[in-house]
């Protein structure tokens, strides 16, 4: 439990004032635990932002998973998975922003962060053209294309925007998943 209150203190101390004005003091601080406590748990500051980002991993593809849970069609996939990643973001924006941080941190965590979860996502898109769900394409750049829609959207209309609702940007983003900029074809 102490290792937990340790990883929640520094999620919401980095994910607020970025890993550079976190201190080791400041989490101790926020976790309410004696300073000396946290070299029980963690060797570094570093480490604590490395667990950080797994955990960010682990959260959203569980949170992916149950919300997409059940469908077979890919375009109901992405449709669910928009709204689920929207939804997790606006949920966890402290721990979204760790992520965003680790990439001057510790860039090895940060690309396989991105690299395993664009991995997944090659896998099921190619799956998706097999099962003739979607068009054939390069299924690598699109998981990194895919998944820089969303990140962007989702920073814009979730993280920015902290009351509006996101659901409109959500189909949005979806609609352009889905049907591209291409006009629709004519009888």
């Amino acid at each position: 439990r102490t290792r937990q209150r340790i990883l929640d203190a520094a999620e919401r101390e980095i994910g607020q004032r970025g890993f550079a004005e976190t201190s080791v003091a400041s989490i101790t601080q926020e976790a309410k635990v004696a300073q000396g406590t946290f070299y029980v748990y963690f060797r570094t500051k570093e480490d604590v932002l490395r667990e950080l980002v797994l955990r960010m991993g682990r959260r959203l593809r569980r949170s992916l998973t149950l919300a997409t849970a059940g469908l077979a069609d890919r375009l109901e996939i992405e449709r669910r998975g928009i709204h689920a990643f929207f939804a997790f973001v606006r949920e966890n924006p402290n721990l979204y922003r760790v992520v965003a941080e680790s990439q001057f941190v510790d860039e090895v965590a940060y690309r396989k962060y991105y690299n395993d979860f664009a991995e997944n996502y090659r896998v099921a898109l190619e799956a998706a053209v097999i099962a003739g769900q979607v068009s054939p394409g390069d299924a690598e750049v699109r998981a990194w294309a895919l998944m820089g829609v969303c990140d962007m959207v989702g920073r814009r209309f979730t993280l920015w925007e902290r009351d509006a609702s996101f659901d409109a940007a959500a189909e949005a983003a979806y609609a352009f998943v889905a049907h591209g900029l291409a006009p629709e074809a004519r009888p």
